[in-house]
């Protein structure tokens, strides 16, 4: 299994599709043609969002359930989403053994690498997602640990002690307040942190437990984007289901064929003067 046990894996919710086998590899390439089968795109969404709000909130990203490290990616090269998808899903790249692949991305990344590039630390469940993220320089410093099962290391939470953005786009359904308690309780100053959380759920308990550390989340129920297509009629059941039972309508989304995502934005009372709209537009 690659270093990671099934039994480790985060439990998908139920009426959900799980992908955990596309995070089990040593490299990206099943990631990539698993997900892009659907379109997945919430990193596409995502990447302008956390230019700006790097470029607002300088200093060193924390990306949670960061697999790969593609939202790393994303943030610190010129390179889109596309771009990802294709090299990955090339004919070229799928008769590659991994170390191969390895060596090529090094250099495909270093050749890319945007002059305002900030550190990226990666926390993910996955071992071999992080290793790969690791190996060829898209993290600074990658943890493979369960923040929802045990206490973060020591190596962690001083990393964490250094971070001002927290990021997340695919696992917040996944995670707890618990996670959120550990990282802002190890920050020296108040993160900021920007989730891209599906409708299917609420993410009232971890808005909670970050205002417990002082910071105030603000969204905008009425702007969403895609995150992927659903995979068979019963998902789109399950997420017309999930969505109405949150008191949020699906018609005109989820009644359309794809999850939607909304994008939640916590910042401590001093950072309100910039306007969520300006950060967040996508």
């Amino acid at each position: 299994m690659d270093g990671t046990k099934v039994e480790d894996m985060a439990q998908t919710p139920v009426g959900r599709t799980p992908f955990d086998g596309i995070y089990l590899r040593p490299d990206p390439r099943a990631y990539f043609g698993g997900l892009g089968r659907f379109g997945y795109q919430t990193p596409h969404h995502a990447q302008s969002v956390f230019r700006r709000l790097v470029a607002a909130r300088s200093g060193t990203v924390l990306d949670l359930c960061c697999s790969y490290g593609v939202n790393a990616a994303l943030l610190n090269h010129h390179l889109t989403l596309d771009d990802l998808y294709a090299r990955y899903t090339a004919p070229w790249a799928t008769e590659l053994e991994v170390a191969d692949l390895v060596e090529q991305d090094k250099e495909f990344y270093a050749s890319r690498r945007r002059d305002d590039a900030v550190p990226v630390v990666g926390v993910d469940i996955s071992a071999p997602a992080i290793e790969y993220a690791v190996a060829v320089g898209l993290l600074d410093a990658g943890f493979t640990e369960n923040l929802e099962t045990g206490p973060a290391s020591p190596a962690l939470v001083k990393a964490a002690g250094a971070v001002s953005l927290i990021t997340v786009t695919g696992g917040v359904s996944f995670l707890s307040a618990r996670t959120f308690h550990q990282l802002l309780s190890a920050a020296t100053e108040p993160p900021w942190v920007a989730a891209f959380v599906l409708r299917t759920g609420s993410y009232r308990h971890i808005a909670d437990a970050l205002a417990e550390h002082g910071l105030v989340t603000e969204a905008d129920a009425e702007h969403t984007v895609v995150q992927r297509r659903f995979t068979d009629l019963d998902e789109q059941r399950y997420a017309v289901a999930a969505v109405t039972a949150t008191g949020a309508d699906p018609t005109g989304r989820e009644t359309e064929g794809c999850f939607h995502a909304t994008l939640h934005l916590s910042r401590p009372p001093r950072d309100l003067t910039i306007p969520y709209n300006s950060l967040t537009n996508t």
